[in-house]
């Protein structure tokens, strides 16, 4: 039975943007294929790890019968990816096996029944509604993703917090260690302030497939689940259930000490220091002083890297430790020319933001060193 037949890119296209999410090994065998329905010229292809879902629907594919049937998501993908640009593919069903035929090549697949595929439903009743540029989501994710936790047992450090509220729409992610706040301007505003979680797992997801453009980003929140809507693009995510830091309590508001930095001399002056920092740990020394600030770095072998930048910065002299990699992250991932620090003494944590904008903001700790 011809299910249909299509350009490779056609098939590629949608294909990669849910198989992001498809674990390679699976204690339940279905969660690593792929659903892929035919109806009319409409292709919907959906995947899921039971906590995150993406569906995508194509239209445009050549005739065929109407079915559904679900395949090995990254054996498909692989297979395609072989093929030459543009080659016309035909996908064919015959007693629970998927033929994939492009030119001389000819692929034969297992397959399981559709009916067994688990899928989230997305929830009726929203708790929010919000619309946002998929450019500005996204650049904000960029702002603050890295601050997440990877593993904690503290389970709600493993996601970040999104917070609509009136017109704005805020995030915060924290390790414990750092924390960074985001905040960027919604198309409408919201009628009550809204909280969610949003897993690891589903952040980098959108980090991966959000466009750099205007168009528009959908974005429901309801109970224990949030849809993302955009392109041709559904992904539907479990929330993480769990009380987040008060984040407002960890930003400080009076650091004395404000000293103006060129960011890429500063991020580079750093990346040097670096090299030579306890792999282990990572720490590095900032001095400041009348018109300069030291950079130092030692580790174990009594190796030791200094480097100096020329700042705008009079007043007491201030020795403090940091773990260079969590200023190497926000460095990284600002693109401002200029950044502030402010600081109050070698043992409170250091605030980060950019000149004249109040919607960035980015906590590191101090570390002894």
């Amino acid at each position: 039975m011809l299910l249909l037949t299509t350009t490779r890119d056609a098939l590629l296209a949608p294909l990669q943007s849910v198989a992001g999410i498809v674990e390679k090994r699976h204690t339940l065998p279905i969660l690593s294929n792929v659903l892929i329905e035919k109806h009319g010229d409409q292709l919907t292809m959906l995947a899921t790890d039971i906590e995150i879902q993406i569906r995508t629907t194509t239209g445009g594919h050549i005739g065929g019968e109407d079915a559904a049937i679900t395949v090995g998501a990254r054996k498909l993908q692989d297979i395609l990816r072989a093929l030459p640009d543009s080659t016309d593919v035909s996908l064919t069903l015959d007693d629970k096996r998927l033929t994939v035929k492009a030119g001389r090549s000819r692929f034969q697949l297992q397959t399981l029944p559709a009916a067994d595929s688990p899928s989230l439903n997305p929830p009726a009743d929203a708790a929010a509604r919000l619309s946002i540029s998929q450019r500005a989501f996204k650049r904000q994710l960029a702002q603050v993703s890295y601050a997440m936790a990877q593993q904690d047992i503290r389970y709600y450090l493993n996601g970040l917090l999104l917070i609509a509220d009136g017109g704005e729409l805020r995030m915060v992610a924290t390790d414990g260690h750092r924390l960074a706040y985001a905040a960027s301007d919604l198309d409408a505003p919201v009628e009550q302030r809204t909280e969610a979680i949003l897993p690891r797992k589903t952040v980098l997801e959108l980090a991966r497939q959000l466009a750099d453009s205007d168009d528009p980003l959908e974005i429901v929140l309801a109970g224990n689940q949030a849809v993302f809507r955009f392109g041709s693009i559904e992904l539907v995510t479990k929330l993480i259930d769990g009380k987040f830091p008060d984040y407002e309590r960890v930003i400080p508001t009076a650091h004395p000490k404000l000293v103006s930095f060129a960011r890429q001399p500063l991020l580079s002056a750093l990346q040097r220091a670096a090299i030579l920092t306890n792999e282990k740990f990572r720490g590095v020394r900032m001095v400041l002083e009348d018109g300069l600030l030291k950079i130092v770095s030692t580790n174990a072998e009594q190796e030791e890297a200094q480097d100096e930048l020329e700042i705008d910065y009079q007043g007491d002299k201030l020795d403090i430790g940091f773990n260079v990699t969590y200023l190497l992250d926000v460095l990284n991932n600002l693109s401002s020319e200029t950044v502030d620090w402010r600081f109050n003494d070698g043992n409170s944590s250091a605030l980060i933001t950019l000149p004249g904008n109040d919607k960035f903001k980015y906590v590191v700790m101090p570390m002894r060193i």
